[in-house]
């Protein structure tokens, strides 16, 4: 088994003077990377892209494997594809999410000044919940959910380490569930 590791490793350093024999490494890993992708965003077609683009980011980042203890490239490869199916997944789940409200579909069972009037109340609601938490914890509520900001932006304008915030958000989500119960 060691031999085949280490095979995959000199294919793919090899594969940088010679492109070619990177397709060895495609034929190999091809399938078994697209049930990986597929069991994440549970679509053929999104699978699919995922795998070529994480194959694209192997080759490009050829240079920066380095084989390690218990680590081959066959675990190497399988976290890049992990990573790029879970990046995508967070992608297309936020898409869904922002593009639901400008659906018709949305709003088939309401008239439209109904749909529009219950997401003014929603609006409202939740004004009203963030203006029930306290300041530090309503500005990480807001950048984060509302503002769509990143930890890293957030921390780094709220000067605060990451782990400070990720418990903020988590006290304010948790007084949240609490106001509406």
């Amino acid at each position: 088994m060691e031999e085949t590791q280490q095979k995959d490793e000199e294919i793919l350093i090899a594969a940088l003077d010679d492109p070619s024999q990177f397709s060895l490494l495609m034929d190999k890993y091809q399938r078994p990377f697209l049930r990986l992708a597929y069991g994440v965003v549970r679509s053929h077609e999104e699978s699919e892209d995922i795998v070529q683009e994480a194959f694209c980011d192997m080759y490009r980042n050829a240079l920066k494997f380095k084989k390690q203890e218990g680590a081959s490239f066959k675990s190497w490869a399988y976290r890049v594809v992990l990573n790029k199916a879970i990046s995508h997944y967070r992608k297309l789940k936020k898409e869904r999410e922002r593009f639901t409200a400008l659906e018709p579909a949305h709003y088939e069972n309401l008239g439209v000044e109904e749909g529009l009037s219950a997401d003014l109340d929603a609006r409202m609601t939740v004004e009203k919940l963030l203006d029930s938490l306290p300041t530090d914890l309503q500005r990480v509520v807001t950048a984060y959910y509302l503002e769509d900001k990143s930890y890293a932006t957030i921390a780094e304008e709220e000067k605060i380490s990451l782990s400070t915030l990720k418990m903020r958000l988590f006290r304010a989500k948790r007084m949240l569930r609490e106001f509406i119960t």
